[in-house]
């Protein structure tokens, strides 16, 4: 996109920050339990467990000469509510939502599904980055 000018327009990030609290259990079917146990250890607790995940989503493009925005925030805000929060949160992700019947419902993967959903709604002009933090000290980034 070009400015008013004739000169390539800025890109900027933008960053939109949300939560959702969701249970899942990380299992390979294929695997025997032991192997399982070995392998995901308490997170493939039979009886499931939780997590309160942080969602960033940045938004990469041109400033819109018109609006002055690379994207309108409530509008991202809205869109990640309805395609994301609203899917996940409170829900146990192996068992109520189709995107893990599956799918094992790692970090890496429900970052994968996330975007895969937002991507669909989003200008293909502008680049897309989740940021999904486990835990404090664990987090993921797609795509890298």
């Amino acid at each position: 996109m070009m400015d008013p000018n004739g000169a390539e327009a800025p890109r900027v990030a933008v960053f939109r920050k949300e939560h959702f609290n969701a249970a899942h259990r990380l299992n390979n079917p294929n695997w025997s339990d032991e192997k399982n146990t070995r392998v995901y250890g308490k997170c493939n607790n039979p009886n499931y467990h939780g997590h309160n995940y942080e969602l960033t989503v940045q938004v990469v493009g041109p400033i819109d000469p018109e609006t002055g925005y690379v994207i309108d925030m409530k509008v991202l805000g809205d869109l990640i509510k309805t395609q994301v929060t609203d899917r996940f949160d409170h829900k146990n992700l192996n068992l109520d939502t189709d995107e893990f019947r599956d799918l094992n419902p790692s970090a890496e993967n429900i970052a994968i599904v996330i975007y895969t959903i937002l991507r669909k709604h989003i200008e293909p002009s502008l680049d897309l980055k989740i940021r999904l933090h486990e835990t404090e000290r664990n987090f993921v980034e797609y795509p890298v």
